[in-house]
């Protein structure tokens, strides 16, 4: 049927309303490619099922390794420091890049414009290189005698550099995502704001941030779940106690790479799904008042009644609308 609903229904009497009886729109291609999508999953599941190539045996046998576990934990600690230092960093960067003065802005774009342009793996390659290029920290006077000096490779070891590599790179995505976030709150809430005598910090924490939140939250998060990806790069640095170097060495190890990537992809889903649920909780709560999430209950009973109730008659013996 091409129209969406039909008049089955004839006017009751005493009222000159006419109920419609609605159709619902059929769909008959929406059960076509339902059907398609199942059948393309069953065979799927029946090729990872039957093919002896995926090695299950393998894959439950080293799922829950030691190492293996070792290695979700290093990749979650790289993730999560990381995006600590690029959160710290992006905020400043976005507020230097919404200053008056325009040499924090010229940084700030400079920074961005840097780390965006340069790929992240030669970046990590430069950190776990750093120490050939300085191969001691000095603190001293400019072209006078050194206070204080430390080994390069001490301080800055592989997990320094992965972290910091890692952390830098975000930093300048991060730093447009929260400018972007900033610049979606009208300007009038901070001059009403600062008409009240609040001072531009106060506004900034209690009045912009919490409106912006709910545009920097979505890109955050999956900028979050990025990081969690591109700690596998860090073997660059090289830093070997990541989840994917880990399963790299054994699936070396015992000739059979297939049931280990899927062992690290395993791992890599699990933690993704953990992120994602908690970024919807956070986009929920930001988003209060704003996103219309749940839709509001409709009482088809409650509308059906009202539309047969006689309007009440006004003091001139005319209804509501002046009839």
């Amino acid at each position: 049927m091409s129209r969406a609903f039909e008049r089955r229904s004839t006017p009751r009497s005493g009222s000159g309303l006419e109920l419609i009886d609605a159709v619902p729109v059929r769909h008959p291609w929406r059960w076509v490619g339902a059907a398609l999508i199942l059948l393309i999953v069953a065979l799927a599941a029946q090729s990872m099922v039957t093919n002896p190539k995926f090695y299950w045996k393998t894959f439950q046998t080293y799922l829950f390794d030691v190492l293996v576990i070792q290695g979700v934990g290093w990749t979650l600690i790289l993730t999560v420091t990381s995006m600590i230092i690029a959160i710290v960093l992006a905020i400043l960067l976005a507020f230097m890049r919404q200053s008056d003065n325009p040499l924090f802005r010229y940084v700030s774009w400079v920074w961005v414009w840097f780390f965006r342009g340069t790929p992240v793996y030669t970046q990590l390659l430069f950190w776990g290189s750093i120490g050939a290029l300085y191969p001691k920290i000095i603190v001293g006077v400019p072209f006078g005698p050194e206070l204080l000096s430390w080994d390069t490779a001490t301080v800055i070891n592989a997990t320094v550099a992965a972290i910091v590599g890692l952390g830098l790179n975000e930093s300048a995505y991060l730093a447009e995502i929260f400018r972007a976030g900033l610049k979606s709150v009208d300007n009038g809430q901070m001059e009403a704001a600062e008409a009240l005598g609040m001072r531009r910090g106060k506004v900034m924490w209690r009045i912009i941030l919490p409106q912006a939140m709910r545009v920097i939250i979505p890109p955050t998060g999956n900028e979050t779940i990025g990081m969690l990806k591109t700690t596998s790069l860090v073997l660059a640095v090289p830093f070997t106690l990541d989840l994917t170097f880990v399963t790299n060495a054994l699936a070396s190890r015992t000739f059979l790479p297939i049931p280990l990537l899927m062992v690290a992809a395993f791992w890599y889903l699990v933690i993704t799904s953990v992120l994602m649920v908690g970024q919807f909780y956070i986009e929920r709560h930001f988003g209060k008042g704003v996103d219309n999430v749940t839709m509001a209950p409709v009482k088809a009973t409650a509308v059906v009644a009202a539309a047969h109730t006689k309007p009440p008659a006004q003091a001139d013996g005319t209804t509501e609308g002046g009839k």
